[in-house]
């Protein structure tokens, strides 16, 4: 029995230790500061924040009221917005933009990160990585042909950043219809998609 006791007691001192002195076998984070948000704030209104200049040049013209919405806790905290462009005011073809930025402030969001992109492979995205942004980024691009008629095309083209606990979604979607015009340019909104989360980030105070 005082064997049992003291192989315990001893247990708990290397355990206690090992806390002290390696912090991530607790947290389970391989890396300090990996749940930070690396500077990044929360703002009311993300769709005031994002300038989106690229796309701006791109679609000019507004179509109706964007859509935002912040939400605040201790653990999660995150910041929405969506809105309709298009080129000119009366055109009937617009794009539809998509922007969430999420800080994680106490759990790691790297492996639902690293499955969104899988599960992007899966929808059959094609998936390709962006050297250079934030601790870790993909591209996604999706052409998805009209079941009924395949004439017509849904495009998506998405992009995921992360940097600490910090994550970051933007998507840009539009469809059109052989022989009725051209396609968007894909390397175009890829650029445009780059860009602008990059001026966003920095607008909200991260350094990517």
């Amino acid at each position: 029995m005082w064997w049992g006791i003291g192989g315990a007691l001893a247990a708990s001192a290397v355990w206690a230790a090992a806390v002290l002195t390696v912090p991530s076998l607790i947290n389970g984070d391989s890396t300090s500061g990996a749940r930070s948000t690396a500077g990044f704030r929360v703002v009311d209104d993300l769709c005031a924040t994002a300038r989106l200049t690229t796309f701006g040049r791109l679609y000019p013209a507004p179509s109706g009221t964007p859509y935002h919405y912040t939400t605040r806790h201790r653990a999660l905290e995150e910041m929405y917005c969506s809105q309709y462009r298009k080129k000119v005011g009366g055109d009937q073809d617009y794009y539809t933009l998509y922007l969430q930025v999420q800080l994680h402030h106490e759990v790691d969001p790297r492996p639902e990160f690293d499955a969104q992109r899988d599960g992007l492979t899966q929808r059959h995205y094609q998936v390709s990585p962006v050297p250079g942004l934030g601790d870790a980024a993909y591209v996604g691009y999706l052409d998805d042909p009209n079941g009924s008629d395949p004439s017509w095309h849904y495009l998506t083209q998405v992009l995921y950043v992360r940097k600490g606990g910090m994550t970051c979604y933007t998507s840009w979607s539009a469809s059109y219809q052989d022989g009725r015009g051209a396609a968007p340019d894909r390397e175009q909104v890829r650029t445009a998609l780059l860009s602008d989360t990059r001026e966003l980030l920095h607008a909200l105070g991260g350094s990517v």
